[in-house]
């Protein structure tokens, strides 16, 4: 079978393959990707953000845990700010995650972001559409970090677990800045810390000025994921917005939402990569970075310019 139908199959393997050439940017990736697609829209993404050393990959091990228990297949992207040979916060993820790595309905990918801002890898898309037509129930991806940059994954996933843990001091200061808006669940990590319950105040007085555009009432829960203490109750809250999802069409709306942006990411990439390459081509890029180096034209201007050129 070719690569396609083995991954169609459930094949661990010809997945990470075919994720290893996403990555690449190769053309083979594409034309496989292309053939997926119609096979895709079961999965349920469910995405975890959060500050480093929030502890959003032991959560993400022990929802992944229960989610098994329920006997649902599940798929991990972990995504990482370096590269996945370097070790680090990715090594830590692979020990953490090595009880699963036996079997067969779970399947885990890190992944870095190379250089990509908005919290996720530029390729994290297409990886959860592998894993959607592979056959996976659930989708779990956990983000480099949270910050007003870092919001893609609301555009991606379709519950968003934001992290937050006691005792980092300006941490609720920082999850103002445009991340409140995108929290389904919230969740205080290390709930065992002294200082839990204030972080939960501060929270709830929060959502107090906040407003859900879909009807929805964010929930906050209070685990300690080392131990696995209110992981199933946390699990069940994801299981509860999946449910209110559906009822009202929000699945739906999600999906659109996804492919809206998926789409305009995709079409400003080629764009820009064809009107490079054209320039390039022609002679005409070096001189015109010059011009805008040597201060004889604004970039504003220059792009006008090259939209001008290819009749856009």
């Amino acid at each position: 079978m070719d690569l396609v139908e083995r991954i169609q199959c459930g094949d661990a393997r010809a997945a990470a393959r075919l994720i290893t050439l996403v990555e690449n940017g190769t053309a083979e990736a594409v034309d496989a990707l292309k053939q997926l697609y119609p096979r895709t829209g079961r999965a349920y993404v469910i995405g975890v953000t959060g500050p480093p050393g929030s502890g959003k990959s032991t959560l993400t091990d022990r929802i992944t845990a229960e989610l098994r228990h329920l006997d649902r297949t599940v798929g991990v992207i972990a995504v990482d700010p370096t590269s996945p040979f370097t070790g680090g916060a990715i090594l830590a993820d692979r020990i953490r995650m090595q009880r699963h790595s036996l079997d067969e309905g779970v399947f885990i990918r890190s992944m870095a972001t190379r250089g990509h801002l908005g919290g996720l890898s530029r390729s994290t898309n297409d990886v959860v559409d592998i894993l959607d037509a592979m056959g996976k129930d659930f989708i779990l991806i956990e983000t480099v970090g949270v910050g007003q940059d870092e919001i893609d994954i609301v555009r991606t996933a379709h519950t968003t677990l934001v992290v937050a843990v006691p005792g980092l001091g300006d941490e609720i200061q920082a999850l103002k800045a445009g991340i409140m808006e995108i929290g389904d669940l919230f969740v205080v990590n290390k709930a065992d810390r002294e200082g839990a319950d204030r972080t939960v105040l501060e929270i709830e007085m929060m959502l107090e000025h906040g407003e859900s555009d879909d009807g929805w009432r964010p929930q906050i829960f209070k685990t300690v994921a080392v131990r696995g203490d209110g992981v199933e109750a946390l699990t069940q809250g994801v299981l509860e917005h999946r449910e209110f999802l559906f009822e009202e069409q929000g699945d739906r709306r999600k999906s659109k939402e996804r492919s809206r942006w998926v789409f305009r990411a995709l079409l400003q990439e080629r764009l820009t990569a064809r009107a490079v390459e054209r320039m390039a081509a022609s002679g005409g890029l070096e001189p015109l970075i010059e011009r805008i180096a040597g201060r004889e034209v604004d970039p504003h201007t220059a792009v006008e310019e090259v939209l001008f050129r290819l009749g856009l």
